[in-house]
This record gives structure tokens, C-alpha cells and sequence, in this order.
């Protein structure tokens, strides 16, 4: 098999965020069992649409009937749907309505770089810094959810949100690194 990238940083981005987010989707399956279909069926749902990304992940690292424009499409589509259903239809509980709030801004925003980034043609065209924005929300989304399960009484289910958290932020700086890699061929 061919890898689409020479450059052993380029493989190591993507071979380190397809090992994070494979750990943490296993984490969260596991979660999924231990608590019951019953009560985190929405985990099962996201955590299909990360399974999702990370096959195309490694069909389009190892140029495996996938193009870079289908790539690019359906990945901002899973990623999106994540975003549009974890953040915004069905946000979890905050104990801070600031907290609530700048998340609930910062999912809108980023759902709308991702449409107005990656669901154009002419998506190489755009800038590394613009690209690396999509990573950064993601990312003030993560602290954000930390900041308030800091904030809040530890549970069961404490140790199972903080690696959900961080699943979404750990495959979108692999997206990104992807597509940053390709606007450089």
C-alpha cells in the first residue's frame, strides 16, 4: 500500500490522532456498555460518526478509493452533524449559563467555518491560519466543557465526559493537519 504523505511529521500527525481517537472511541463504547444502551445512546450515535471519520482517516492516508475532495466533503459532514447534534440540539446539562453560552456561540461559529470552508471547491485556496481556526474553536469548545466539569461535583460519569470531550478535537486536528498537508502538494 501507498501513504499519501512522505513527510514522517505529516505521518506522525495523523498516526498520533488516529491512535488518540481510537483509544478514546473505545473508551466511550466501553462507557456505552457499562452504562446501557438505554442511557447513552447518544455516545453510540457521535461515536459512530468518529468511527466514521476515522475510516476515512486511514482510506485516504493510504489512498484507498477515496479522493481528496470526497475526503474533504464527508468528513466536514460527520464532523458537522457531530457539532450540530453534542452542541447544539442536544447540549449537555452546564451548571454555568456563561459557560453554556460561549459554547453554545462557539458550535454555531464552528459549524459555519466548516460550511464555509470545506464545503466549497476551492478549498485549498485557503490559508493554514484559516484552516488551524477550525482546531482552535474545537479546542475552546474542550476547555470550555472542562472548565465546567471542574466546576461541578465529580460522578460516575465524570471520567467517561472527559474523554468525550476530547474525541472531536482530537480528529478534527487530524482533519486539519490532512488538509493542511495537501494544500502543501
Amino acid at each position: 500500500m501507498e501513504i499519501r504523505f512522505k513527510k514522517k511529521s505529516a505521518i506522525f500527525d495523523v498516526g498520533v490522532t488516529a491512535l488518540a481517537a481510537i483509544l478514546s472511541v473505545g473508551v466511550m463504547l466501553y462507557g456505552v456498555l457499562h452504562f446501557g444502551l438505554s442511557e447513552a445512546w447518544p455516545e453510540l450515535v457521535l461515536n459512530l460518526l468518529y468511527i466514521a471519520c476515522l475510516v476515512m482517516m486511514g482510506m485516504y492516508f493510504f489512498q484507498y478509493r477515496l479522493t481528496t475532495q470526497q475526503f474533504n466533503y464527508w468528513c466536514s459532514v460527520c464532523i458537522g452533524f457531530a457539532i450540530l447534534l453534542r452542541d447544539i440540539l442536544f447540549p449537555p446539562q452546564l451548571a454555568y449559563y456563561g459557560i453554556h453560552l460561549a459554547t453554545l456561540v462557539l458550535s454555531v461559529a464552528l459549524l459555519l467555518m466548516l460550511t464555509f470552508f470545506y464545503s466549497r471547491k476551492e478549498w485549498k485556496t485557503y490559508s493554514k491560519a484559516n484552516l488551524w481556526m477550525i482546531f482552535v474553536f474545537d479546542l475552546a469548545i474542550a476547555i470550555l466543557y472542562n472548565v465546567d466539569i471542574a466546576l461541578e461535583a465529580a460522578n460516575e460519569y465524570t471520567n467517561y465526559m472527559l474523554v468525550e470531550i476530547w474525541i472531536r478535537p482530537t480528529i478534527s486536528y487530524g482533519l486539519v493537519a490532512c488538509f493542511v498537508k495537501e494544500t502543501n502538494t
